[in-house]
């Protein structure tokens, strides 16, 4: 049985007043709630394409965009590959295109739907207020897809 002295509880008063002192310094010096960026700020990322509907931002944040659908460039052989040669060409030409329209400009996020089965953000992307998918589906690269309604996949082959 231990015994508990008076200098024991003091110490541990004084251990406590060192906590909650430290604690409120360090509320005083964070930034208040009213100085942090509001939320409706946008904050333009740069975009890292794996193929021509998915990849990476700058963030970290792997997605895919909502909507469309783009021919696979990965092997045949592997499992979400592409279908036939031609598609793995035309996934490329699409991959192609989606660097081309976010090389060097700031993206940003507009909208997030949940993730896909790959454990992707389902993103939509602007580049200046403009959808990033539209334009890829306009410029003849993409086309659009409606996952949601369990719409078949596009054959590309």
């Amino acid at each position: 049985m231990s015994v508990r002295t008076p200098l024991t509880y003091l110490a541990g008063a004084g251990v406590m007043l060192t906590i909650v002192a430290g604690g409120a310094l360090y509320a005083s010096r964070a930034p208040s709630a009213a100085a942090a960026t509001p939320a409706a700020v946008e904050i333009p990322l740069t975009v890292y394409w794996s193929d021509g509907d998915s990849g990476r931002l700058s963030d970290g944040t792997k997605f895919r965009l909502h909507g469309i659908d783009s021919p696979e460039t990965g092997s045949m052989k592997q499992r979400g590959g592409a279908k036939c040669e031609a598609e793995r060409a035309l996934g490329y030409k699409a991959k192609e295109a989606a660097l081309g329209l976010t090389r060097g400009k700031a993206v940003t996020v507009s909208e997030t739907r949940g993730t896909d089965r790959y454990k992707r953000t389902v993103v939509r992307l602007d580049i200046g207020g403009e959808d990033v998918a539209a334009l890829l589906v306009a410029g003849g690269t993409h086309r659009t897809w409606d996952y949601d309604g369990r719409q078949k996949k596009p054959d590309w082959c």
